[in-house]
């Protein structure tokens, strides 16, 4: 047990859980901005009752209670429990803020009726990479939780499991950019931005005739004659992307940390942690702060209501007529 194990913090072939004394300044703002950011979204998932946002929150939970477990480190480095604590949870917190940006996208593609341009349905596209996520926690959980038997053995077995789950992690992660990239470039290539009109095409498309004209013929868009670029996914998406890099990033040098092993440089020096990963992730959080995915899910909902009134209406005026005909003896 790791108890009676003090070897020198410097000495390269042993296996410490630190090679600095853990900052506990440092720890302290980043628990105080994780704890405001989650605050924040769970006051917008309330409120704007965005449940599919639970695992961003959940993750938010596991940041600053890693960080916790960092300021309880700075009292003694060689205390298994705090150690453990802050490895696991912020090891794995990012890959429960990739499950909310994969619900992020099948949302986008509902919003835009672009599942045609989806490498994967849309129905099976949040499924499948929530599953290669849940895989990869698990994996790197496994991990941690073998380090928590406090062996020497343990703790190295225990590195190579997470290192397999953050390769997994990689892999679904990098596969999803792809298919987010795919399905942005075909939506734009099949829809086009308009240009802009000309002052002659403009007074013809807003002549009264023809504002009286569109008006009797068209009751609510439909799927088919949808404008996707009346709607506000671009903006979204472009979040995502961003915040996609930033895990991308951050899963990058968490495993060139374990791969460089116990005495790497990334290791050796703490601010390669709070640099590479603590901001990188209070970004992604801010991110979702200052452009929220409710938008994408009230629009959509508002669309699919207009859509279900506008076809009640041509049912009703279709049973209303057949009536009228049965009158008149048509």
């Amino acid at each position: 047990m790791l108890e009676n194990y003090r070897p020198s913090l410097d000495d390269p072939n042993a296996w410490v859980p630190y090679r600095y004394v853990p900052s506990k300044v440092a720890a302290a703002v980043f628990v105080a901005a994780f704890v405001l950011t989650t605050c924040l979204h769970v006051f917008q998932l309330v409120k704007k009752r965005t449940w599919y946002f639970i695992p961003l929150v959940v993750g938010g939970f596991f940041e600053f209670v890693g960080y916790i477990g960092r300021i309880l480190s700075n009292n003694d480095i060689w205390a298994l429990g705090p150690f453990i604590m802050q490895s696991l949870l912020l090891l794995v917190a990012p890959a429960l803020f990739a499950a909310s940006i994969y619900i992020i996208l099948g949302r986008i593609i509902l919003l835009v009726d672009g599942e045609r341009y989806s490498l994967i349905r849309q129905k099976w596209l949040t499924k499948a990479f929530v599953t290669g996520d849940v895989l990869s926690f698990m994996v790197q959980g496994t991990g941690g939780g073998i380090q928590a038997m406090g062996t020497i053995s343990a703790m190295h077995t225990g590195e190579k499991l997470i290192i397999v789950g953050l390769f997994l992690q990689l892999a679904f992660f990098g596969f999803f950019i792809v298919v987010a990239g795919l399905f942005h470039f075909r939506l734009l290539k099949d829809n086009p931005p308009p240009k802009p009109l000309t002052p002659h095409q403009y007074e013809r498309n807003t002549s009264p005739r023809r504002l009286t004209d569109s008006s009797t013929t068209a009751i609510s868009p439909t799927l088919s004659q949808l404008n996707i670029h009346e709607l506000p996914w671009i903006r979204h998406i472009y979040v995502l992307y961003a915040a996609s890099a930033l895990i991308m990033v951050r899963s990058v040098f968490r495993v060139i940390e374990y791969l460089m092993g116990n005495n790497g440089p990334l290791l050796r020096k703490e601010v390669y942690l709070y640099i590479f990963d603590a901001a990188l992730m209070f970004l992604v959080m801010v991110l979702f702060n200052w452009v929220h995915p409710s938008q994408v899910t009230e629009i959509y909902q508002k669309r699919k209501d207009g859509e279900a009134a506008a076809s009640m209406e041509l049912r009703e005026r279709y049973l209303g007529g057949e009536e009228e005909g049965k009158r008149s003896g048509i």
